[in-house]
């Protein structure tokens, strides 16, 4: 339902109960200021806004990297080994 701020104001009572049931939305001359939610519903938007405001991938190995450093910890990277490659194989047949 639709309240203008004075009629919201005179009635509260009435606005808090309705909002249990449905969003209720006031109005300052015919702009939107306010909307009056069930808690339940709010409690819901809060945990989403933190869910997502949790940190980013590249956050994440930014911290990790900063953790390894602190701790001196390194990582041992085995020594790479060329594998071979079927489509570059193709590739270069079809070049010749």
């Amino acid at each position: 339902m639709n309240w203008r701020i004075a009629e919201a104001k005179q009635k509260f009572s009435e606005l808090i109960n309705a909002a249990l049931q449905e969003p209720q939305r006031i109005y300052n001359r015919d702009r939107l200021v306010a909307v009056v939610i069930e808690a339940k519903v709010f409690e819901e938007f809060l945990f989403w806004q933190q869910k997502k405001e949790k940190l980013s991938l590249a956050d994440a190995f930014t911290e990790l990297r900063q953790i390894a450093a602190e701790e001196d910890y390194t990582l041992e990277i085995s020594p790479r080994q060329d594998r071979s490659n079927s489509l570059a194989d193709v590739l270069n047949d079809l070049s010749v």
